[in-house]
């Protein structure tokens, strides 16, 4: 009796846990990431050529990091980005640099590499509307707060603390 209960708790365990697991980004025939992607995963080949690159040349206005430390508090991102997109391969790892430097907490940001056609096999990118890569949504309390869409208008700290300041942002137009 004793062995069936621990069989069902060890079970139940185990389906509730691969339950609440999200898909992780795989790469697909023509090589790109797709998927819930992390650090690791664009510091591996062949991603790392330009993220390395990216991320160690990049230096962050500190000014706006400092100030954008104690809007990201209660701050959630849902960044839609590819692999495959120039614009991407800018933004991923300066992204990473920015919010390092702001001591955010990355359990708070959710990157969504989509294909070329801006889908996932999970359709992950569903009900968000995404049209461009990159797209950075940010949310507080669960409510929407600002998008950044592709091209900054100033910088994507500048970019990024107009959005979580609450003010008003007006976004560049896509080309």
């Amino acid at each position: 009796m004793k062995k069936n209960i621990l069989l069902l708790f060890t079970l139940a365990f185990v389906v509730n846990s691969s339950a609440q697991e999200k898909p992780k980004a795989s790469r697909n025939a023509s090589g790109d990431l797709i998927g819930i992607a992390h650090k690791q995963d664009f510091i591996q080949e062949p991603y790392s050529k330009w993220f390395v690159k990216n991320y160690d040349s990049y230096r962050p206005d500190e000014k706006s990091i400092s100030k954008l430390k104690r809007k990201l508090k209660d701050v959630q991102i849902k960044a839609f980005v590819a692999t495959w997109c120039h614009l991407s391969k800018k933004d991923i790892p300066h992204t990473f640099k920015i919010l390092e430097h702001a001591g955010f907490d990355f359990d708070n940001i959710e990157f969504i590499t989509l294909n070329r056609g801006k889908t996932t096999p999970d359709t992950l990118q569903k009900d968000f509307n995404i049209k461009s890569v990159p797209t950075f949504i940010f949310y507080k309390k669960g409510k929407e707060i600002g998008r950044y869409i592709e091209y900054p208008e100033q910088n994507l700290e500048k970019d990024f603390l107009t959005i979580v300041s609450g003010k008003k942002y007006k976004q560049k137009k896509t080309k």
